[in-house]
C-alpha cells in the first residue's frame, strides 16, 4: 500500500484535491470549435471562454482536466494561445485542481527535452500522456521530473486497441508486459501511471493485479460506451481510489455541463 508520503509532489496533489472533493473525475476539455456554443463562438478568444465557463460550473466536483492538444493545435497560434490562458485561468484560480496534458508524445529523447519544456514548464501542467513505444530510455526526459506524473498507453479505450496490444510477448498480451514493466521498472519515482480504457474492464482488473495501487487514467466513458460501474470495480485500489475517469463530450457539451459533472462524480463515488 502506498502512503502519501511515497507519492510524488504532483500525485500527492491528485490524492489530496480527490479526497477534498471526494471525487475521481476528470473532465477533458476538448473544445472542438465547431462544437462549442454560438455564444463563444462570436466572442474573441471562443475555446478559453469556452473552457472558462466550463470550469467554473464544474470545479467543484472534479480532482482534474484534461484538455487534448489537438483541439488546440487545430487553430494554429490561436489555440495554442488560448489554450495556454486556459491553463493561467486554471493557475491562478484552481490551482488544487491536477491537470493532464493528453498529448501522447512519444520520440527520441533530445526530442522530449523539448516536449518536457514545452508542457511541464511552459504550459505548467502536472502530467502527459506518452507512449511507450520507444522504451525508457527515450521516455528518461519525462520519468526524471520526478516533480510531474508520466502517464504510460498500455491499454487504450479505442476500438481497434487490440491490433498490437492483445499480442503475445513471453506468454502476454503486450498491454500487460507494458503494465509490467512500467510499474515495476520505470516507476522508481512513483512518478508513472497508466492509461487504460473502460472500455475493456477484464483487462483493467488483470492491470490492477499486476501493478498494486499504481493510478490509472481512464478514458472511454460516455460517447466510446464504457461502463462506470464495470470500470470503478475493476479499477479501484485497495485505498478506494487509483483511478481518474474521464469525461469530455459527455459533459462540456450537456446542456448542463455542472449537473452532468455532479451526476457523474456521484455515480463513480455509488460503486466506491
Amino acid at each position: 500500500m502506498i502512503g502519501e508520503s511515497n507519492m510524488s509532489p504532483a500525485e500527492l496533489k491528485l490524492h489530496t484535491r480527490e479526497q477534498q472533493v471526494n471525487s475521481l473525475l476528470c473532465v477533458g476539455l476538448d473544445s472542438e470549435i465547431k462544437k462549442i456554443p454560438q455564444q463563444f463562438l462570436k466572442m474573441a478568444l471562443p475555446q478559453y471562454e469556452f473552457n472558462k465557463w466550463i470550469i467554473e460550473q464544474t470545479h467543484a466536483y472534479v480532482s482534474a482536466y484534461k484538455p487534448n492538444l489537438a483541439y488546440y493545435e487545430a487553430r494554429g497560434d490561436q489555440g495554442i494561445k488560448e489554450l495556454k490562458m486556459t491553463m493561467e485561468y486554471l493557475q491562478e484560480y484552481h490551482p488544487d485542481i491536477f491537470t493532464v496534458c493528453d498529448a501522447k508524445r512519444a520520440d527520441i529523447g533530445p526530442t522530449n527535452s523539448g516536449y518536457v519544456t514545452g508542457i511541464f514548464d511552459w504550459f505548467g501542467f502536472d502530467s502527459i500522456t506518452l507512449h511507450p513505444y520507444l522504451g525508457r530510455e527515450a521516455l528518461a526526459p519525462f520519468l526524471e521530473r520526478t516533480d510531474k506524473i508520466s502517464i504510460i498507453l498500455a491499454r487504450t479505450s479505442n476500438p481497434g486497441a487490440g491490433e498490437f496490444q492483445d499480442l503475445l510477448v513471453s506468454g502476454k498480451p503486450l498491454w500487460q508486459k507494458v503494465a509490467e514493466t512500467v510499474s515495476r521498472n520505470w516507476n522508481i519515482h512513483q512518478n508513472c501511471m497508466l492509461v487504460v480504457g473502460a472500455t475493456y474492464p477484464q483487462e483493467m482488473a488483470e492491470i490492477r493485479k499486476v501493478v498494486g495501487d499504481m493510478t490509472f487514467l481512464v478514458p472511454g466513458i460516455g460517447a466510446q460506451g464504457g461502463d462506470v460501474q464495470l470500470s470503478v470495480t475493476a479499477g479501484l485500489n485497495v485505498q478506494k481510489s487509483g483511478i481518474i475517469i474521464n469525461s469530455a463530450r459527455g459533459i462540456i457539451f450537456a446542456e448542463n455541463p455542472g449537473n452532468a459533472a455532479l451526476n457523474l462524480r456521484n455515480e463513480i463515488n455509488t460503486y466506491r
